[in-house]
């Protein structure tokens, strides 16, 4: 089996496509990776309603088969076509909005790489269809297939309420985060009252949308940015129910931003899906460096093994560790003219 370009498709692609078999429209299609999925269903002869959460994966799709949210993808749907998400929670969260909305004669093909599967994703879809079983393994990768959907009241996104922030945060199920706050997010929170005053800012990578929240209560004008729609949304919401005003964005970065700013602050993801990558960190940082105005400084969390000081030195300006514990730094880098203009071979890193 072969996509349009030749190439066998990823495993998971490939099982999905196999347990399909005959496809009965309207067709959705949910996370989809590299646009192979969606190609290979248009090849078919149909025109399928594809939504992804990473913006990333979206540009892949072609703009005609794209919807902007999932239900507009699922609503009416007699069969999808889905890539697991990592999260169980997501998982469950989707599920009920199938089950809610789509043809009451929907197919459910789902499907992740063996590694990813695990028994709770069988009890999160078992709760919302009546006939839930598993395909056999194909390439380390295998399908979970669903019908008879069970219509029940959603139970995301959900709520939470942080005492020690004062705020009340909103969560999807693929957030990252959910609606608590995590250590390197409380760390950085804690750091909060000694950022200089500043008109603009960023929450780059926003998730629930904490951080964001906690600038536009100290009266910045906020930008919440994230490639996933699961933490633009939540961040909206969480701005809502606090009554603050945040900018949401969902956008792959920084690059192209046309307007100054003074202040990023980032709780940033190593991880693309499943694996391991620090790649589009190293991206935001350099990102970073070219919009902050001369002395604006970005405000950073990671884990301290990560190799992000030399980092930010070289793509922002002059790093300092603010405040640390057993698991996480929180730096400040200012950025001056010297970086902004300087070299930026990786070598200099």
């Amino acid at each position: 089996m072969n996509d349009s370009s030749g190439q066998r498709p990823d495993p998971v692609t490939e099982i999905l496509l196999i347990q399909a078999g005959d496809l009965v429209p309207p067709v959705a299609i949910l996370d989809d990776v590299a646009g192979s999925l969606s190609r290979a269903v248009a090849a078919r002869g149909y025109q399928p309603r594809v939504w992804c959460d990473d913006v990333r994966a979206e540009q892949q799709v072609p703009v005609a088969w794209r919807r902007a949210t999932p239900d507009e993808a699922v609503t009416g749907a007699r069969t999808v076509l889905w890539r697991l998400p990592r999260a169980v929670s997501a998982v469950q969260e989707y599920a009920e909005l199938i089950a809610a909305t789509s043809d009451p004669d929907v197919r459910v093909i789902s499907a992740e790489r063996d590694k990813q599967l695990s028994r709770s994703m069988n009890t999160a879809l078992a709760r919302c269809f009546g006939s839930v079983s598993a395909s056999l393994g194909h390439r380390k990768a295998r399908a979970l297939l669903a019908s008879d959907p069970i219509r029940r009241a959603p139970s995301w996104p959900q709520t939470a309420r942080v005492e020690s922030l004062g705020l009340d945060v909103v969560a999807h199920g693929a957030t990252f985060g959910s609606n608590r706050l995590d250590h390197g997010t409380a760390l950085l929170a804690g750091c909060l009252d000694r950022l200089p005053d500043a008109a603009t800012a960023i929450d780059l990578g926003c998730g629930s949308g904490i951080l964001a929240a906690l600038l536009a209560r100290r009266g910045m004008r906020v930008h919440a940015v994230d490639v996933a729609w699961s933490g633009t949304d939540a961040s909206r919401l969480t701005a809502e129910a606090n009554d603050l005003s945040v900018e949401v964005i969902r956008r792959d970065g920084l690059r192209g931003w046309d307007e100054p700013v003074e202040m990023v602050v980032t709780n940033p993801p190593f991880h693309v899906r499943a694996a391991k990558d620090t790649s589009p960190t190293r991206a935001l940082f350099a990102q970073a460096g070219e919009i902050l105005t001369e002395g604006g400084e970005l405000w950073c969390v990671y884990n301290a093994h990560l190799p992000y000081l030399p980092w930010l030195r070289g793509r922002v300006g002059p790093t300092r560790i603010m405040a640390r514990d057993r698991a996480y730094l929180v730096t400040r880098s200012i950025r001056t003219e010297r970086t902004r203009h300087g070299p930026r071979h990786p070598t200099q890193i």
